[in-house]
């Protein structure tokens, strides 16, 4: 039985943040709703409760029995989660005289806490609140304190509880890991032996025992989450599994060609399908972002569901979704809020049991597991790509000569990132075709053509970007390559535009 460490989500934005460090201790663990904690699963070693929007002593705030958990498991609680665990114990959780957002300084703690073992005097932690805890239950003691707020920190003299009114899970708290290891494996006593060979070697016996001899049928997007789920099912059930790949005309530039080599190399079972003339003709004249969407989306499923239906006794279908999908399905609360089914209507539409093998896992720990697998380093490292493809990087309507247009500028760009080095430090980059025209001169002649824009950002989990700073000489070189090359574009420009306030894609 693999152990794990419980997080329970009180609504904070760094929850994710917290099970990913978790997950970095080579460790499993699960988020979920703080009101679903699930009881007589032998295998929780700790639980952290996350932090929350709202405040301890406000009505709508949630709330849980502790009783559920005290004395039965060691308890971290992580902003919210200290406040209301002092709270509810007799503590005091008031507005904070001054709200303490950002960095702070551990000015004092207690060294010999087997919370703070390892860490530096004086270390660099991220508040974000604006409550404090002013005074803690009789059977609490403060073990650290900050300039501005005087309880930090602190443990509960008999169980195993410790509350931490900082951010041990943001990159900008410096000994946050350590804080955190010293929980899962010195308080908790975990093993550490959470790794993707260990995944593998689980998922495929369990993948084995679930689906038998039966077929399956997998939607292959090219990306790393669909491509890693089609060859940890290839290794679990070979030619039982039967993936499809749907050319809807919108992808980047002999992409079709260069990913069913990737994956005839794989070995896997691969459907070609080039659909793309009746996407064009469904697209014409559409401009709103959102219909461009639907109609992909609809289509691809009607185009998947009829290839399938080619295949004879396909009792599964199989889909790249991954953890954050899945904790981003539902609310705290437990209510829906969008399907995180990668190919949403295909599991009802075709009365398929579904299969989702990564569903566990975050992108950066599906990347691990791809490794492991001996995957071609260039399917793994991929960009992210959005599924309607290039036809929401074109702004307006669609025609095969704008595609066409697209694909040329794009390919120049991306070729580049990767001829310098710089493709693996970009979280996403592509190319934008501008719905306007601009005056240029091209030998002494006075053109008016097309205007794209460059993008490309940094991020960690496409929550937050800044887009990258790309050195001024690459940007020159790829905009002369574009202007000189790419017939029917006369200017380049570069997006510096960060989310928020932008978005990553421009529509």
């Amino acid at each position: 039985m693999q152990e794990k460490i419980i997080i329970l989500d009180f609504g904070s934005q760094t929850t994710q943040l917290i099970g990913r460090r978790v997950r970095e201790l080579d460790t499993y663990c699960e988020i979920v709703p703080y009101n679903k904690f699930p009881k007589d699963d032998d295998s929780i070693k700790g639980i952290i409760l996350s932090g929350s929007p709202f405040s301890v002593y406000d009505e709508s705030a949630f709330k849980i029995e502790l009783e559920d958990i005290w004395g039965k498991y060691p308890i971290l609680g992580i902003c919210y989660g200290a406040q209301f665990i002092s709270y509810v114990n007799g503590g005091k959780v008031e507005p904070a005289g001054t709200r303490e957002y950002g960095r702070a300084h551990l000015s004092k703690f207690d060294e010999t806490n087997i919370l703070f073992k390892g860490v530096r005097k004086n270390t660099q932690v991220w508040m974000s609140h604006g409550d404090t805890i002013t005074a803690i239950p009789d059977n609490f003691v403060s073990i650290a304190s900050t300039d501005k707020v005087a309880i930090a920190a602190y443990q509960a003299k008999v169980e195993d509880v410790w509350g931490v009114q900082f951010h041990p899970e943001v990159f900008h708290s410096e000994d946050g890991t350590q804080i955190l290891k010293n929980f899962v494996v010195d308080i908790c006593g975990c093993k550490q032996d959470w790794s993707p060979a260990s995944f593998v070697e689980s998922t495929v016996a369990d993948l084995r025992k679930q689906l038998g001899e039966d077929k399956v049928v997998l939607a292959l997007s090219g990306g790393v989450d669909s491509s890693v789920a089609a060859v940890l099912l290839n290794k679990a059930i070979g030619s039982n599994l039967t993936c499809v790949f749907v050319d809807h005309g919108m992808l980047r530039k002999d992409e079709f060609k260069r990913v069913m080599a990737d994956y005839e190399c794989l070995g896997l079972n691969v459907i070609g399908v080039d659909v793309s003339e009746k996407f064009f003709k469904e697209l014409a004249g559409v401009t709103e972002p959102e219909a461009k969407r639907k109609i992909i989306g609809s289509g691809f499923i009607d185009v998947f569901d009829q290839e399938a239906h080619k295949l004879k006794d396909v009792k599964w279908l199989a889909q790249g979704t991954i953890y954050p999908d899945c904790i981003e399905s539902l609310s705290i609360t437990g209510t829906v809020i969008k399907s995180h089914h990668n190919v949403g209507g295909l599991p009802e539409k075709m009365n398929l049991k579904l299969c989702e093998p990564l569903r566990l896992l975050f992108k950066d720990e599906v990347r691990r597991v791809g490794r492991q697998l001996g995957m071609p380093e260039h399917l793994i490292t991929r960009h992210p790509f959005p599924g309607p493809g290039l036809a929401v990087r074109i702004l307006g309507d669609i025609t095969p000569e704008k595609v066409r247009i697209l694909q040329d500028a794009d390919d120049i760009f991306i070729q580049g990132l990767r001829d310098w080095k710089l493709y693996d430090q970009v979280w996403q980059a592509g190319v934008i075709l501008l719905p306007v025209q601009s005056v240029g001169v091209m030998g002494d002649e006075r053109t008016y053509e097309r205007a794209v824009a460059l993008r490309a950002v940094t991020s960690t989990d496409a929550m937050t970007a800044d887009w990258a700073h790309l050195p001024y000489d690459f940007l020159g070189k790829v905009s002369n390559d574009i202007i000189n090359k790419v017939k029917g574009v006369n200017r380049v420009t570069y997006d510096i535009s960060s989310k928020p306030p932008s978005t990553i894609e421009w529509e």
